[in-house]
């Protein structure tokens, strides 16, 4: 999906489309609401999200800006205010949700990813109870990991950790994206939380078996798949 963030604190854009990017997405960035509007009103977005307290042209500015020109792109609007006018505002615009800052990136991920479904239908993979990799099958209801047949005792977070990797099969993963989905943390947390559990995952997922689904690539995170031998 093509997203557009306009945001004009820098350190924030840089840390969404770092984000952003590494689940799977080309981001486009804007740091001011001139340019935000320009590239909102004429590129191809299947999201925006937009700040509102911007240099040049507010939030609501571009927002109204887009629906005057019949754009139904969906807007996550993102701001610093919590005042319900202010939200009530947003939405009334045009806008399709609301996140006040500070957030978590989860959170964000997880609106982000409502919105992307609303717009283009609700994918099989999202709404899935139960997933499989060839002999690995997940039961997301009752938290259930099967690999063989055998029973994978796994706790809470590795059975998250797991079920993350195989909803997003083939994609690498970061060990940011890793850290910030599983855990909730800070992306730049010097914490080897996400080393240890990999380890620890691989030796319940992987070692008892021939087949090795759970793989490293070096210097750019980890994938679920399965590979040739």
């Amino acid at each position: 999906m093509r997203l557009l963030v306009i945001e004009d604190e820098v350190k924030l854009a840089q840390y969404l489309h770092k984000g952003l990017s590494e689940n799977g997405h080309v981001v486009d960035l804007a740091h001011d609401g001139i340019e935000g509007r320009r590239l909102a009103t004429g590129g191809d977005y299947d999201l925006v999200l937009l700040d509102v307290m911007l240099p040049g042209v507010d939030g609501f500015g571009v927002l109204g800006a887009m629906r005057q020109q019949g754009r139904k792109t969906p807007v996550l609007m993102l701001t610093a205010r919590d005042k319900v006018e202010d939200r009530v505002r947003g939405l009334e615009g045009g806008a399709d949700d609301y996140l006040v800052k500070p957030f978590a990136f989860s959170e964000l991920l997880a609106r982000v990813g409502a919105l992307l479904r609303r717009g283009n239908g609700s994918s099989a993979a999202a709404q899935a109870t139960e997933l499989r990799l060839g002999d690995l099958e997940l039961d997301l209801v009752a938290r259930r990991a099967t690999r063989a047949g055998q029973r994978l005792d796994l706790t809470a977070k590795e059975f998250n950790l797991l079920a993350l990797l195989l909803r997003r099969r083939g994609q690498i993963l970061s060990r940011t994206t890793l850290a910030e989905q599983v855990w909730d943390m800070n992306f730049d947390s010097d914490t080897n939380v996400v080393e240890v559990a990999v380890r620890r995952l691989r030796a319940k997922l992987d070692d008892p078996f021939p087949a090795k689904l759970l793989h490293t690539v070096r210097g750019m995170g980890y994938v679920l798949e399965e590979r040739d031998t």
